[in-house]
């Protein structure tokens, strides 16, 4: 920690921090604690909001976040010779399902996380010792003081089997986590807050400098976190409140204190990797057809209208925001769960989750950005969704955020109507013709929800197609069995140097049949010759 927070040590968690690292000496498995004095204070979330206000009105502190050079000098490889001893984790006389796990500092994870253990109200430190970690090819680091800290943590616990320890959920890097339910792989992350993504100056990656996690008793269900988070532009403290299962769900609570003003503050920002989908041909690198962890984002907006946007790999950095007042949700889904659409033994892209973020309370008004950034390689997260406020957030002054994610393999649950099951491009003329006009065709396969009644007679069946440029100049629906519903066929026009926002969605008289499938698309101006070999493109 910093000089900042001193002001929270105690003879107590002194005292704390001696018996732990005592105990970790002995190889004991899980820590003990002096049993609190009758009237203190039991530590809490209060505790780290207090924190996060004496951060947030100091100017930033970069003292205490470098590690060992030995350390920083890891490659990839010799990082991953790092494995925490399993037999080692602490709770394990807890009598509860929960394991924790810490990860070693090194490599890519250079900013030294301070753990603690929060037993009986009191807040105890974890030391650091290498007798915690195997080392493999990696020559054991030397004279490491225990308080270096470490790069975050994991926890496991039943979650597939009964007898069986399974990660549920992990802190590793910057402000980053992950959690998956029953049957799910690790794929896209979630963040705690976003700074200027996709904005015109470079990304500030806020941090946490300390992680608390309350000790679960024996018959405890859920598992309760707390975080420091900071950042050259901002101070935060964050209550994780983890229910593992079927689809594992998290509660947040994030207070922040800006220590500057933030044109573009990303709450509860998920982060993900898009390749190649269905549409991508040009994309895909090897056999396998489709390369993604998330193939879509799902909105409800405050109105109550579910929107699927699709998640393409673009050219060029595309960013789309939808405009709301008191959003009810949103996420990065996907959808696809089909192994042979990936045919990838090692990724499972078919059993990676989708997270659904549910806002609690008055979020005001804002809107959902979608960042999409170009790549050639699935090793990089290029998909980022967050929500950002209208107007930056008061300096000095905290302010709350309070939502819910819940890892999902299916949106079936969330709601009731026809889902949007893939699109396509088909053929693409956006080359201008005589007129300056660019065409192109876009298919939309809607399924599920209300649309086997119809099948049987299409025309009781209405497509609702509008476009904010340029003009939509044919239609076609066609009941598809395959699927149990309609495949829409829609041909757009567009002028030169334009862009345009499509909307479908199915309808049968006055009821709404689907969520609202949207996607942008352009035509770019021509590039011509402006001398022999040179080539420029005319906006």
């Amino acid at each position: 920690m910093n000089s900042g927070e001193s002001h929270f040590h105690t003879r107590r968690s002194a005292l704390a921090t001696l018996i732990a690292a005592a105990l970790l000496a002995r190889g004991q498995p899980s820590l003990a604690a002096p049993a609190p004095q009758p009237g203190a204070a039991r530590f809490g979330y209060d505790d780290v909001v207090a924190q996060a206000r004496i951060l947030g009105g100091r100017p930033f502190d970069s003292g205490g976040l470098t590690i060992p050079s030995e350390l920083s000098k890891l490659t990839y490889d010799s990082y991953r010779e790092i494995r925490f001893r399993r037999e080692k984790a602490l709770w394990q006389e807890s009598g509860s399902d929960y394991r924790l796990l810490p990860f070693h500092l090194g490599f890519l994870h250079d900013k030294p996380v301070q753990l603690h253990v929060v037993k009986e109200g009191n807040a105890i430190p974890i030391p650091f010792t290498t007798s915690l970690f195997e080392y493999g090819k990696v020559p054991v680091p030397k004279q490491l003081s225990p308080s270096l800290g470490f790069a975050g943590f994991a926890v496991t616990t039943t979650l597939n089997d009964p007898k069986v320890q399974d990660e549920v959920i992990s802190f590793l890097g910057a402000s980053y986590f992950r959690l998956i339910g029953r049957g799910h792989r690790y794929g896209l992350s979630a963040r705690s807050l976003a700074l200027d993504v996709g904005g015109k100056q470079p990304e500030e990656f806020p941090f946490f400098r300390a992680l608390w996690l309350e000790e679960p008793k024996a018959d405890s269900l859920d598992l309760v976190i707390y975080a420091l988070l900071d950042s050259p532009s901002v101070a935060g403290a964050f209550r994780y409140v983890v229910s593992p299962g079927r689809t594992t769900a998290m509660s947040v609570t994030a207070t922040l204190v800006p220590r500057v003003e933030i044109p573009r503050i990303g709450i509860a920002p998920l982060t993900s990797m898009f390749l190649a989908g269905e549409g991508d041909l040009g994309h895909r690198t090897d056999f396998r057809p489709e390369i993604h962890d998330s193939d879509g984002l799902l909105m409800q907006n405050g109105s109550g209208e579910w929107i699927w946007r699709p998640i393409r790999n673009p050219a060029s950095l595309r960013i789309s925001s939808f405009g709301d007042r008191d959003p009810r949700g949103f996420g990065l889904m996907q959808r696809d769960r089909e192994y042979g659409h990936y045919q990838d033994l090692e990724a499972h892209y078919h059993a990676r989750p989708g997270y659904w973020v549910e806002p609690i309370g008055d979020w005001g008004e804002g809107r959902v950005d979608l960042i999409e950034i170009p790549t050639n390689n699935e090793a990089f997260d290029n998909i980022v969704t967050c929500w950002t406020p209208a107007r930056p957030l008061d300096i000095g002054k905290a302010s709350e955020f309070t939502y819910r994610i819940t890892a999902l393999s299916t949106t079936n649950e969330l709601h009731a109507m026809a889902q949007v099951r893939n699109s396509f491009s088909g053929w693409d003329s956006r080359d201008p013709d005589a007129d300056g006009m660019g065409k192109q065709r876009f298919i939309i396969d809607f399924g599920d929800g209300d649309l086997a009644y119809f099948v049987s007679d299409p025309k009781r069946v209405e497509i609702v197609a509008s476009t904010t440029a340029g003009s939509i100049a044919h239609t076609i629906i066609a009941a598809n069995s395959a699927t149990k519903g309609f495949r829409v066929i829609l041909d757009a026009t567009l002028p030169v140097g334009q862009t345009a926002d499509l909307r479908v969605y199915l309808k049968s008289r006055n009821r709404t049949l689907s969520e609202t499938w949207t996607q942008s698309w352009s035509v770019p101006a021509p590039a011509v010759r402006d001398a022999p070999g040179h080539v420029v493109t005319r906006d």
